[in-house]
C-alpha cells in the first residue's frame, strides 16, 4: 500500500509545472532587483515572495513537485543573473545582500519543498 508505482503526469499538470518554472524565474528576477534597491527590507521582501511562491506551488498542486518546479526556475534564473557577461556587466553586486539573497533563497527553497505535501495517494 505504501509503495505505489509512479504514473506519468497529465498534460495539465505538465503545463502547470512549466508555468511554475517560468513564474519561479520571474520571482528571481524581481527579487534580484528589489533586494539591492532597499537593502534590509527589500531582501526580506524578496525572500518572502520566493517563500510564498514555493509553498503556494506545493499546496496548489498538492505535491512537492510543484515547489520543485518553481525552485528550479528560481535557481536557473539566479544562476544566469549572477554570471558576468563578456562586457563585464552583471546584475548582482559582490555585497552582503546578494549573498544573503542567494543563500537565503536556497534555504527557503529547501524548507518550502520539505513542508509541502508529499505525493498524493491513489484512490482505491
Amino acid at each position: 500500500m505504501m509503495a505505489q508505482p509512479l504514473q506519468r503526469p497529465s498534460a495539465r499538470r505538465i503545463a502547470a509545472y512549466a508555468g511554475l518554472f517560468v513564474l519561479g524565474a520571474l520571482v528571481a528576477l524581481a527579487g534580484a532587483l528589489v533586494q539591492s534597491g532597499w537593502f534590509p527590507g527589500g531582501l526580506l521582501l524578496a525572500l518572502a515572495g520566493a517563500a510564498g511562491l514555493f509553498l503556494g506551488a506545493a499546496r496548489a498542486l498538492a505535491s512537492r513537485a510543484g515547489a520543485i518546479a518553481s525552485v528550479a526556475g528560481w535557481i536557473v534564473a539566479v544562476m544566469l543573473l549572477t554570471a558576468s557577461r563578456p562586457e563585464g556587466d552583471f546584475l548582482f553586486g559582490a555585497g552582503v545582500g546578494s549573498y544573503l539573497f542567494l543563500l537565503g533563497g536556497m534555504v527557503v527553497a529547501v524548507i518550502c519543498a520539505t513542508l509541502g505535501p508529499g505525493r498524493p495517494h491513489g484512490g482505491g
